[in-house]
């Protein structure tokens, strides 16, 4: 009871805080990390500053994720020498079926294979999909939690790509 009236009088008071408790780091600098992908490549969020992000966390079990991911290959190769970088993240225990689902999938991005060091980083990450978007200088202007609806995002991917 208390804390639902603190929780109250705190949303009285800064409106904002509604939206930043539902959507972590929403408008804030996205985390930096660095690790290595599936290829071997090191993948180093401060190095792609100046790009729109594309970062998903993932999973193999997951039915929307396995919906996404090819959408958001096709938008790398289309939008990639426009400024888009996706990187994928999966949360799966094992890296085994990672792979097998990426070669499945006919997938290039980079696939970091995360932990829950890396989803606390971004707020945590409780249930997949979720997908941040990123813009060129740095900050996180979108998380999106489960299924995606793919025109909209593309029509995001867009605006970011076009503001320089």
């Amino acid at each position: 009871m208390l804390s639902g009236l603190l929780l109250g009088s705190l949303l009285l008071l800064c409106p904002d805080a509604a939206l930043h408790a539902q959507k972590p780091l929403v408008n804030m600098p996205a985390p930096l990390f660095v690790r290595t992908d599936l290829q071997g490549q090191r993948i180093d969020m401060k190095t792609l500053h100046g790009k729109v992000i594309l970062l998903n966390f993932w999973a193999t079990w997951c039915g929307p994720c396995r919906v996404e991911l090819p959408q958001f290959q096709a938008w790398q190769n289309q939008y990639g020498s426009a400024g888009l970088q996706v990187v994928t993240v999966s949360m799966d225990d094992d890296e085994q079926p990672i792979r097998a689902a990426v070669r499945k999938m006919g997938l290039n991005l980079p696939v970091i294979h995360g932990d829950d060091k890396l989803g606390t980083l971004y707020g945590g990450i409780l249930g997949l999909p979720v997908t941040f978007l990123i813009d060129r200088q740095g900050r996180i202007v979108e998380r999106r939690e489960g299924a995606a609806n793919l025109p909209d995002m593309e029509r995001k991917v867009q605006q970011l790509l076009a503001r320089h």
